[in-house]
């Protein structure tokens, strides 16, 4: 007779700004063959839409912003039976670490997310990805057509631009302005910004900050910064990079080498977290 096996805790995954939830089909595929539960739900506006859907009507997207977002996959995560491993990848990765911070999750993997407010680095190649957005604050409840050009420079900087446009037709979606915005102006307020975290918090679930060495949206600078501040707290930070990674790290060929990473060190430290608490 064979031993019972462990239950595998369910996964959520939070997509990012100019992406819908199918920019995770890798990884919620991956992550379903191993039995787990994945849940993939899409921000309030784009919700289950495809991308083609949602670039012929973008009005839905307009004016929502982070705490509305937040406050959306905080109660699915509240509605379900056990707490899962809460996966975002770049302004995804920003509410993880918020989900994290209002008690949510048995561990959380940030995959080249953005900064929560208090953490300052903003590199160059960051501020020309928002220029579009930030250039014009008359547009902050709009949302913005994301060019074939600019997806080429933001996301598929390793392609030609023949491929480059291709990844856009299945995947880019308009900007969420009123998201950019609010992240941007939450930066220097750590204490009062909308992205605001506890760095300190001792009970927060162990997270994981993962960087693509050559990701022009979110770089390696960011994360390494945010690190710093969540190291002066008591809770499980670490960092990975991984080279020649943009920022489409989720769909970018070897993507399963990160997928796998960021299964295997959430399990392993959800485990050793809830090793500790029935001590």
């Amino acid at each position: 007779m064979n031993p019972p096996t462990e239950p595998k805790p369910p996964i959520v995954l939070v997509h990012g700004l100019w992406m819908t939830p199918s920019s995770w089909d890798t990884w919620a595929g991956r992550f379903r063959g191993l039995g787990h539960e994945v849940i993939v739900p899409g921000w309030p506006g784009v919700d289950d839409r495809s991308p083609d859907s949602v670039r012929y009507d973008p009005s839905a997207l307009e004016g929502v912003g982070i705490k509305e977002i937040v406050d959306h996959y905080d109660r699915i995560i509240r509605a379900m039976p056990e707490q899962p491993i809460i996966m975002g990848h770049s302004f995804g990765g920003i509410f993880v670490q918020m989900l994290l911070d209002r008690g949510l999750g048995i561990a959380g993997v940030g995959v080249e997310p953005g900064q929560p407010a208090g953490v300052l680095a903003l590199p160059f190649s960051t501020l020309r990805t928002g220029l579009p957005i930030l250039s014009n604050p008359f547009r902050i409840n709009k949302a913005n057509r994301f060019t074939k050009r600019h997806f080429h420079y933001t996301f598929g900087n390793d392609l030609n631009r023949a491929d480059s446009d291709r990844e856009w037709e299945s995947s880019a979606i308009n900007s969420v302005n009123r998201v950019f915005f609010e992240g941007v102006l939450s930066l220097p307020k750590q204490k009062t910004g909308i992205t605001k975290v506890d760095f300190l918090k001792p009970d927060r679930a162990p997270l994981l900050l993962i960087s693509g060495g050559i990701d022009h949206v979110a770089p390696p600078a960011i994360q390494k910064a945010a690190l710093k501040k969540y190291a002066q707290g008591p809770s499980v930070v670490e960092r990975v990079e991984f080279p020649g990674r943009t920022h489409r790290i989720v769909s970018q060929d070897g993507w399963e080498e990160v997928a796998d990473y960021a299964l295997s060190w959430s399990l392993q430290h959800a485990a050793a977290r809830d090793t500790q608490h029935h001590q």
